[in-house]
C-alpha cells in the first residue's frame, strides 16, 4: 500500500489548482444519471470534471469518510478515477484505489474493506462510453431511490465540498483477495475441465486468470487482452453475434463449456459443449439448486423475465422462489428483506447473499464449472433438468405511445379465459401455457417483450401476436 499526500483545498466553486469548474443544469445531468448509475459519452457528456464533483457529491451525500475506487481499461478510466479520488478527498474521505477492476471485484473491495464504492466503467457499452456504479458500504445499491438523485443535484448547484482536514489517497492491490474470496464460496472439485474464455477484450481478462489459473482446468483464452476499444466485438455477450467466436471455439477444440464476459465482468454467459447458448434461467435455476442444497428451505429471488422453470424448480426443491422487478436494486432489496440466498436475472446477472448480495459473473460462472467437474456426463446433459419452457429472449421495439399500446394488449390478452394480469413492471399475462411481458424502457422510446411458452410453437406464435401489436 502506498499513500499520497492530501490533497490541497481548492478555492470554492474551483477546481483542484485554480481553474472554475463548468456547472451542469439538472437537465444537462438528467441525461447521464440514469438509474442506477452516471453513463454517456466521453468526453462531451462524462468527464474527468464530472467525475470529480460526483466524488466529492458522493462522499457529502453519503456521510462517509472512507471511499474504494475502481476502474475498468478504457483509456478514459484511470484519469476519471484519480478526478473522482481528488473530489472525494477534498470533502475529507480517506480514498483507496485498487486500480483496474471488475465490478465485482470492486464490490468486494467494497464489503472486504466496508466502505462505499465507485467503479469507473461502461459495461457493455461501446468504447466511446464512460461512466460510475456507486455504492454504499457492503456493495449497497445506489441508485435514483437512494441517493443519486442527491448526488445529482449537489453537482448541479456548482460548488465543490471543502472538510476542514482533506482526506488522502492511497493504492491497494486486491486482485488475490478476491480471487481467494470466490474461490472459497463456489470450490471446483472432480474431473479436469477444458474451458474457453471469452473475455471480450474487458476485465475478465485480469480476473479470470487470477481466479481460473488456480483451478485444474485447462483454460483457452479468447480476447483476454485489456483493450476499450474492443477491437473483436462488443463486450456484451447478451447479444448472439458477440457470441459467435466463443461458440466456435468451443466446438473447434472439444472443450468442456464455454464462458462468457461483459465489459466488466459482472455478467456472465454459458455455451455448451455443443456451443449452443445457455439460458441465464437455466443457469439461475442450476445455482439456486446448488444454493439450496447447501441450505434447505432457504429464499431464491427471481425477477418477473426470468422462466417460470425458475420458482417451478425452486418450490420442487423446497426453496421460497420470491418475484421481483426487473433491475439489480430490486433485486438486492428484497434480497434483504427476506434473507434470500441466491438471486438470478434472465439478463445474466446473479446475486449471492455470501457475496454482500452483489452480483458476479465470476461466481456463477465458478458455478457451472463446479456442477460440471462434479458429473460424468457433457453440459448439456448437466443441465437438462433446469431447463424448461421456451423463451423468446427480450425483444426491444421502438414505440411512440407507448402507454397506449399497453392498454390495447391487456384489453386483448387480459380478458381470455385463464389468464392473470399483475402490474409490478410494466404489464405481465399470465397463462398455465404461457405468459408475456411488456416493459416500457427508463431512458428510450423502447417497449421490452420477453415472451414464454409451453413449447416453441406456443411461444412463437404468441411472441408474434403481441409484436404485431406492438410494431401495428
Amino acid at each position: 500500500m502506498s499513500s499520497q499526500p492530501p490533497v490541497p483545498s481548492p478555492p470554492s466553486s474551483q477546481q483542484p489548482g485554480g481553474a472554475a469548474r463548468p456547472t451542469r443544469t439538472v437537465a444537462e445531468l438528467d441525461r447521464v444519471f440514469k438509474a442506477y448509475d452516471v453513463r454517456g459519452l466521453v468526453p462531451e457528456e462524462v468527464d474527468e470534471d464530472l467525475a470529480r464533483a460526483v466524488g466529492n457529491a458522493f462522499v457529502t451525500v453519503l456521510g462517509t469518510d472512507a471511499v474504494v475506487v475502481g476502474h475498468d481499461m478504457r483509456p478514459s478510466s484511470p484519469g476519471m478515477a484519480r478526478a473522482f479520488a481528488e473530489g472525494a478527498a477534498l470533502a475529507g474521505a480517506d480514498v483507496t484505489l485498487i486500480g483496474l477492476a471488475s465490478t465485482d471485484q470492486l464490490y468486494f473491495a467494497s464489503g472486504h474493506l466496508d466502505r462505499p464504492g465507485a467503479m469507473f466503467t461502461a459495461s457493455h457499452n461501446p468504447a466511446q462510453y464512460n461512466g460510475i456504479k456507486l455504492c454504499k458500504a457492503e456493495a449497497a445499491p445506489v441508485g435514483r431511490e437512494t441517493g443519486l438523485v442527491e448526488i445529482r443535484d449537489l453537482v448541479a448547484a456548482g460548488d465543490l465540498q471543502q472538510a476542514a482536514t482533506p482526506g488522502t489517497v492511497d493504492e491497494q492491490d486486491l486482485l488475490t483477495a478476491y480471487a481467494d474470496h470466490v474461490l472459497a464460496l463456489a470450490p471446483v472439485r472432480g474431473r479436469r475441465l477444458k474451458v474457453v474464455v471469452d473475455a471480450g477484450n474487458g476485465m475478465a481478462g485480469l480476473t479470470a486468470p487470477a481466479v481460473l489459473d488456480r483451478l485444474d482446468v485447462e483454460v483457452l483464452p479468447l480476447y483476454f487482452e485489456l483493450d476499450g476499444s474492443f477491437p473483436n466485438h462488443e463486450a456484451n455477450p447478451i447479444e448472439p453475434d458477440n457470441l459467435r467466436d466463443l461458440q466456435a471455439a468451443v466446438r473447434e477444440s472439444g472443450a468442456d463449456i464455454g464462458l462468457a464476459f461483459d465489459g466488466d465482468a459482472d455478467r456472465c454467459f454459458l455455451v455448451d459443449e455443443r456451443g449452443e447458448l445457455v439460458s441465464p434461467s437455466t443457469l439461475t435455476a442450476l445455482i439456486a439448486s446448488r444454493e439450496l442444497a447447501k441450505e434447505p428451505g432457504a429464499t431464491i429471488i427471481h425477477n418477473l423475465i426470468t422462466s417460470r422453470g425458475v420458482p417451478e424448480i425452486v418450490e420442487e426443491l423446497g426453496g421460497v422462489p420470491v418475484r421481483t422487478r426487473v433491475g439489480h436494486s430490486y433485486i438486492k432489496a428484497e434480497m434483504a428483506r427476506t434473507g434470500a440466498i441466491f438471486g438470478g436475472e434472465h439478463s445474466g446477472h446473479f446475486y449471492f447473499r455470501d457475496f454482500w448480495r452483489a452480483d458476479s459473473g465470476m461466481l456463477a460462472g465458478l458455478h457451472a464449472l463446479a456442477a460440471l467437474a462434479e458429473a460424468d456426463g457433457p453440459l448439456s446433459q448437466v443441465l437438462a433438468p433446469w431447463a424448461r419452457h421456451v423463451a423468446s429472449g427480450e425483444i426491444n421495439s421502438t414505440v411512440a405511445d407507448q402507454a397506449a399500446v399497453v392498454a390495447e394488449i391487456e384489453q386483448t390478452w387480459g380478458a381470455l379465459p385463464g389468464t392473470s394480469v399483475d402490474h409490478l413492471d410494466g404489464l405481465s399475462v399470465v397463462h398455465d401455457d404461457w405468459w408475456f411481458n411488456v416493459r416500457a424502457s427508463n431512458t428510450e422510446p423502447l417497449l421490452r417483450l420477453n415472451a414464454e411458452g409451453r413449447d416453441q410453437a406456443t411461444m412463437e406464435r404468441l411472441r408474434d401476436d403481441v409484436l404485431a401489436v406492438i410494431r401495428r
